[in-house]
């Protein structure tokens, strides 16, 4: 493929979406922002569902701003969030609308599947961490009748590069999400694909990032004034697309923790680690660009802060959170943020509040108190997955990149690097969108590959580095936060606990902590 100029990069989340055009000058990269929109999902008839018709009108709307800026050819990827997917019957229309995650059908989902087939038999086959709205369990709990008119079935971006191109994949880091990928034959399982009465050719072809599917199809085309478009398949999930974004330097064993509406934090390795410690842990091996894994485990994320503005009826900016937070007191509270009672509560505070009654601890009050909450338990979450990762890989990490929004809390940026330790490089921000920026340059030749992606990031975006500082009391903050968490006070769950367990399919079930 030819070399291209311009590059755009569809970054869709689970609360906004941006068109961001990318292109190499002076020997930088230069990121424009084309076109920004919100996104949500709305409950109807006591379901929660996205709008996905909503999120492809404003692909094109973003791609008609992109040609009167002068953009009249140009490279295309999606990435968006994992897990959700699409049904099309054989004239590609959609048999139903698309679930939303948050989605409460899938409570009991785990211990359905569990029935049929042990939490071990499926971590060997798969090594994706348990979590009941993974695809596996949405698909268990799905219509029947519905399943059955799938003629194909597609996550979320997969759909939307479906409606640009006509072309029907599904893209290996986003699949890997499903839990339904065998780790040995490196397509869909036949076992799990019984379990849920399903046919691998309900399933489309599976293609790597770099895969060139053509131009937009010429009905739209001729319907919208749009640039020529190459559209390119990325790394399709977001988390996928923000480690290829990660400025690391490949001399420096580093962690990353892509810090959005969730934590995302974890390790690249060349092969995945599915054994009982990795299960008992809870960590996942999903796939990652150009062959790699990313091994990482989900925590509740900034989500927590923004149901917390919610609450306050938005009259707090999150700038403000984190200025009031810096003058409250440290390590007042320890709350498990990763119990499912956080996942979607009608009012986060009263939940924080309550999960701090229940445990027999002090009870914050103020949005300073709540936020500060907030801030030091997801330090203290990072802290251990740090631990943890060191622990089973039995590799040292000297540095974590905290890129994605998250890399602007200075508060919270800071409190990762005491309280594990180590030395944190915060950004850049937009890493999702320059991770998709480049696959596609790297698809259409004008980089080598990661190692070299990485570097021009390096000398396009200066990160900011936190050091630890304050180290007294490090270890006794975690004792003290696995103490609650294991209920030692009289409240709380979480690691080495019957919840833990649970998490990991060991029994029970399991505690919602995605992305």
């Amino acid at each position: 493929m030819q070399a291209v100029e311009n590059h755009i990069a569809v970054d869709i989340g689970a609360s906004s979406g941006r068109l961001v055009w990318g292109r190499v000058v002076d020997g930088r990269l230069s990121l424009t922002e084309i076109h920004r929109f919100a996104n949500g999902f709305a409950e109807r008839n006591g379901h929660c569902y996205w709008n996905i018709d909503y999120l492809f009108e404003q692909v094109l709307i973003g791609l008609q701003k992109a040609k009167s800026m002068g953009i009249s050819a140009c490279t295309l990827g999606i990435d968006t969030w994992a897990v959700d997917y699409v049904l099309l019957d054989r004239e590609g229309k959609r048999v139903h609308e698309v679930y939303a995650y948050r989605d409460e059908r899938t409570r009991d989902a785990v211990e359905i599947v569990k029935r049929q087939l042990s939490a071990r038999e499926i971590y060997e086959k798969t090594g994706i961490q348990f979590q009941k709205f993974n695809t596996l369990f949405q698909l268990a709990v799905h219509d029947p009748a519905e399943l059955k008119q799938a003629d194909k079935i597609l996550l979320v971006p997969d759909y939307l590069t479906f409606l640009l191109t006509g072309k029907l994949v599904n893209e290996v880091t986003n699949a890997s999400t499903t839990q339904l990928l065998n780790l040995h034959t490196k397509d869909f399982d036949e076992d799990l694909l019984r379990l849920l009465s399903l046919s691998r050719s309900q399933f489309a072809e599976l293609v790597q990032p770099g895969t060139v599917l053509g131009e937009i199809s010429q009905s739209l085309r001729e319907k919208y004034d749009l640039p020529d478009c190459k559209v390119i398949v990325v790394a399709t999930h977001d988390t996928a697309s923000a480690v290829l974004g990660v400025p690391a330097d490949q001399e420096e064993p580093f962690a990353y923790l892509s810090s959005g509406t969730w934590s995302l934090i974890g390790v690249e390795m060349p092969r995945p680690i599915h054994d009982e410690r990795a299960q008992s842990s809870n960590f996942a091996n999903e796939w990652g660009a150009y062959h790699t894994y990313r091994f990482l485990k989900n925590i509740m994320g900034l989500w927590l802060i923004q149901e917390v503005q919610r609450s306050y009826q938005e009259q707090i900016s999150f700038a403000e959170f984190v200025e009031l937070a810096g003058r409250e007191q440290a390590f007042r509270y320890y709350v498990d943020f990763t119990d499912d009672r956080f996942l979607h509560p009608p009012d986060m505070v009263k939940e924080i509040q309550a999960y701090c009654e229940e445990s027999g601890q002090e009870v914050p009050g103020t949005p300073g108190e709540v936020a500060r909450c907030i801030y030091d338990n997801l330090a203290i979450l990072y802290a251990l997955a740090v631990k943890e990762l060191e622990a089973i890989t039995g590799n040292m990490i000297t540095v974590i990149h905290i890129v994605g929004g998250g890399s602007n809390n200075e508060l919270l940026c800071q409190l990762t690097a005491d309280v594990s330790g180590k030395k944190v490089i915060a950004g850049p921000t937009e890493s999702t969108a320059m991770g998709n920026l480049l696959v596609q340059m790297i698809a259409s030749q004008k980089l080598k590959d990661v190692q070299e992606g990485r570097r021009l990031i390096r000398q396009s975006f200066l990160g900011k580095t936190y050091w630890p500082q304050e180290r007294t009391g490090q270890e006794s903050r975690l004792e003290a936060f696995a103490r609650i968490a294991r209920g030692g006070t009289g409240g709380g769950m979480g690691h080495g606990s019957k919840a833990d367990r649970q998490l990991s399919g060991g029994e029970g079930t399991v505690r919602d902590t995605r992305h």
